[in-house]
């Protein structure tokens, strides 16, 4: 090969991936602001509004609001507890949902799976977060 062609060519390589990078930057900054709106629309109110259902049952859990998330945790344990949080370590960002269960001598579990499975963060909606944490919840409180 020349290496003119070759010189071409890693040129041409070069500014395909600062154009990617450009692209994927603006993608997680609109899928940050999107996801801000969700968490302040969406999920936190979701998230109480479960809390206050468990305390009518009797189960003690509080929600938390620490930068860029929510949790829902065990009064009793704050180890156990269910959360959702923008992940931006994939190719596209996604709001991530995780159980975390502490179960004595057994350790620490965790759990974790994608909300709305190939959904972008602004087409979210309360039933993504409903539906997840009516398949969460049940881990937070049954003892198995």
């Amino acid at each position: 090969m020349d290496v003119s062609e070759l010189r071409r060519g890693i040129l041409r390589a070069l500014e395909e991936a600062r154009k990617d990078a450009a692209t994927r930057r603006a993608s997680f900054d609109e899928a940050g602001q999107a996801y801000e709106a969700f968490l302040r629309d969406v999920a936190v109110p979701l998230f109480r509004q479960a809390a206050i259902v468990l305390k009518a049952e009797g189960q003690l859990y509080s929600v938390h609001t620490p930068a860029g998330s929510v949790r829902l945790a065990s009064d009793g344990a704050p180890e156990t507890f269910v959360e959702l949080e923008l992940d931006s370590s994939g190719r596209s960002p996604q709001v991530l949902g995780r159980v975390s269960l502490a179960r004595g001598r057994r350790g620490h579990v965790v759990d974790e799976a994608p909300l709305g499975e190939g959904t972008a963060v602004s087409e979210l909606t309360e039933r993504d977060v409903s539906e997840y944490l009516l398949r969460a919840i049940p881990k937070l409180v049954v003892k198995s």
